[in-house]
C-alpha cells in the first residue's frame, strides 16, 4: 500500500500558504517533511533519478517534531517556521551530516560548528532537510567535467524533459530539487554563475547576493573575492524571504562590516506588483554572436520579457554599452584563490582525514581514480603548481583590474551613465562582471524553448541592490507568471 498524504500537499507551495495552513492546522512540519522525502525517494533516488541530493538529515522529522511543538506552544518564530530548506553540499552544519563539495576525500567530514548562514536559518526555524548535489569542488576539478557531476554524489538530471538537457552548476542540485519540489527553498553558493546558471537552466529563482551581506564562514571556499551563499525557490516571494533569513554581520567574517547599514532582516517588504512603472532598465543586448547561437538563448522569449517590462511601465533603454563587458578577462583571482583558501580549509580538517592539502586531495585522486577521476584533475593540478602566498604580481594586478574594470569601468559606469536602476542581460551572460565587482543578481524564469528547455533573464545592479532587484523581478514574475513544474515520472 501506498503512503496516504494529506491533501493540501498537491502541489507546489510557497511559503506563506505553508504558513497559513499550519497557523489553521491542516497541515504540519512533520507531514511536509516527510512529503518531501517521499517525493526524493520516490523521483530523485528511483523512478527517473534526478539526483539532486546527496546525502538526507537523519533528524530531519524530529527536527519538524519540535517545531510543531513549539508552534503549539509559543507560536511561530516567524515565516521560516518549519519550512524545509537544502543546502549545498559545500555548507558546513554541526549535526550528522557530512560537508563534502561532492569530494570523496571529503565523505566523512562533519564540521565541527555550523557555518553561520545555518546557524541563521536553525535560529528561523527551518528544517534542513539535506544537502544536495553540486559540481565537484564547484567546478574546481576539470576542465571537461559535466555541470552537476561530482565523485561522490554523481551525475544531477535536469527535470525538464531530456535526460542530456544541460543542468547548469555549480549549485546544480539546489536548484534541481527546488525545481522538482524535493524541498521548499535551498541555499547555493556562486563565484562565478553558480547561483545563477542552474537558476535559469532549471526554471527557478536564483538570488546572487552582494559579496558581504551573507557570511562567507563555512563556506568550502573558492575565492575569497567573489564567494557568496545565495537563495533559490520557486518564486521571487520566497527567495526573498529566504534572503532575508540569511543575512547579518558576522563578527568573523570582515567582507560582512560594510552590510552594516544595507541590510535587511525582511526583504518582503520590497514585494511592489507595480515596481516596474517608471524604473528604467539598460538591456544588454551586445553579447557575443557565439551566445546569440547557443542553445541557451531564445530570440522570442527574450522579446516577450521586454514587451512585458514596457506594458509594466518600465522604460527600456537598449543597446546599452558596458565599456569592459567584453575585455580578456584574467582568472589570477580564481585561480591563486582556489590555492590558497582550499590549502586553509583542508590544513584545518581532523587529523584523521586523509587530505590537507591540495598535493594530499591530488594524490588522493590518483589512488583511487575508478571513483575519482572520470574527468581527470587538470584544473587542480594547473592550481597545484602556483605559488601559495598571493603576492604574485600577475595576482595582484588581475585583482586590481577585476575591481576596477567590473565596478567603474563596468556595472557602476552603466548605471550611471544611462541612470538606470539596473541591467538586464538575457540567461546568464552578465554573471561574471557581476561576480568580479561583487554586485548582486536575480535570476528569473522567462519561459520555455520549443525543446521545453527553460529560459530565464538576469537582473543586476549595483552594490547592496537587492531590494531594487527584488522588486523589478517581482513585478515582472507577476505580469508574467511563466513558470511551470517540470513533469517527474
Amino acid at each position: 500500500m501506498g503512503m496516504k498524504f494529506n491533501s493540501f500537499l498537491r502541489e507546489e507551495l510557497s511559503v506563506i500558504d505553508i504558513q497559513v495552513a499550519m497557523e489553521r492546522g491542516e497541515i504540519t512540519s512533520k507531514e511536509l517533511t516527510m512529503y518531501y522525502l517521499h517525493r526524493i525517494a520516490k523521483y530523485d533516488q528511483d523512478g527517473q533519478r534526478i539526483n539532486s541530493m546527496l546525502e538526507i538529515n537523519p533528524e530531519a522529522i524530529f527536527i519538524a517534531e519540535a517545531l510543531d511543538e513549539e508552534r503549539q506552544v509559543k507560536g511561530a518564530r516567524g515565516p521560516l517556521h518549519g519550512i524545509p530548506v537544502v543546502l549545498k553540499d559545500n555548507i558546513e552544519t554541526k549535526d550528522f551530516m557530512h560537508t563534502s563539495a561532492g569530494v570523496i576525500a571529503l565523505e566523512n567530514y562533519v564540521a565541527e560548528q555550523d557555518a553561520f548562514l545555518v546557524k541563521k536559518l536553525r535560529e528561523a526555524g527551518a528544517v534542513i532537510l539535506g544537502k544536495a548535489n553540486m559540481t565537484e569542488l564547484a567546478n574546481g576539478m576539470s576542465s571537461t567535467m559535466w555541470a552537476g557531476y561530482s565523485s561522490r554524489g554523481g551525475q544531477t538530471l535536469n527535470p525538464y524533459g531530456d535526460p542530456k538537457l544541460y543542468v547548469g552548476g555549480s549549485s546544480s542540485g539546489s536548484a534541481v530539487a527546488v525545481a522538482s519540489n524535493f524541498a521548499v527553498l535551498s541555499i547555493g553558493t556562486e563565484t562565478d554563475a553558480s547561483i545563477l546558471s542552474p537558476a535559469i537552466q532549471n526554471s527557478v529563482v536564483g538570488i546572487k547576493p552582494t559579496v558581504g551581506l551573507i557570511s562567507r564562514r563555512g563556506l568550502i571556499p573558492f575565492t575569497y573575492s567573489q564567494d557568496t551563499a545565495g537563495p533559490m525557490a520557486r518564486t521571487v516571494t520566497d527567495a526573498a524571504i529566504l534572503l532575508g533569513a540569511l543575512t547579518g554581520v558576522d563578527k568573523d567574517d570582515v567582507a560582512t562590516y560594510k552590510s552594516e547599514r544595507r541590510i535587511h532582516q525582511d526583504y518582503s517588504i520590497f514585494l511592489d506588483a507595480t515596481g516596474l512603472k517608471g524604473a528604467r532598465i539598460g538591456v544588454y543586448t551586445n553579447a557575443s554572436k557565439t551566445f546569440y547561437e547557443s542553445e541557451e538563448y531564445d530570440e522570442t522569449l527574450f522579446n516577450n520579457v521586454i514587451q512585458v517590462l514596457r506594458e509594466q511601465g518600465a522604460v527600456i533603454i537598449e543597446d546599452i554599452e558596458i565599456p569592459s563587458f567584453h575585455r580578456d578577462w584574467k582568472w589570477g583571482v580564481p585561480q591563486y584563490e582556489l590555492k590558497h583558501s582550499l590549502n586553509n580549509f583542508l590544513v584545518n580538517l581532523p587529523s584523521h582525514m586523509p587530505v590537507h592539502s591540495l598535493a594530499d586531495l591530488i594524490q588522493f585522486n590518483k589512488c583511487s581514480q575508478e571513483k575519482t577521476l572520470k574527468y581527470g584533475q587538470d584544473k587542480l593540478e594547473l592550481r597545484d603548481n602556483l605559488p601559495n602566498t598571493l603576492r604574485d604580481p600577475d595576482y595582484l594586478n588581475a585583482k586590481l583590474e577585476d575591481l576596477y574594470f567590473s565596478q567603474e569601468q563596468g556595472i557602476d559606469y552603466t548605471l550611471k551613465k544611462y541612470n538606470l536602476d539596473a541591467i538586464m542581460f538575457p540567461s546568464y551572460i552578465g554573471s561574471t562582471i557581476s561576480a568580479k565587482a561583487g554586485y548582486p543578481s536575480i535570476a528569473v524564469p522567462a519561459g520555455y524553448m520549443k525543446n521545453g528547455r527553460p529560459f530565464g533573464v538576469t537582473f543586476a545592479g549595483t552594490a547592496f541592490s537587492e531590494d531594487v532587484l527584488i522588486k523589478l523581478a517581482f513585478s515582472y514574475e507577476q505580469a508574467s507568471k511563466l513558470r511551470k513544474a517540470p513533469e517527474l515520472y
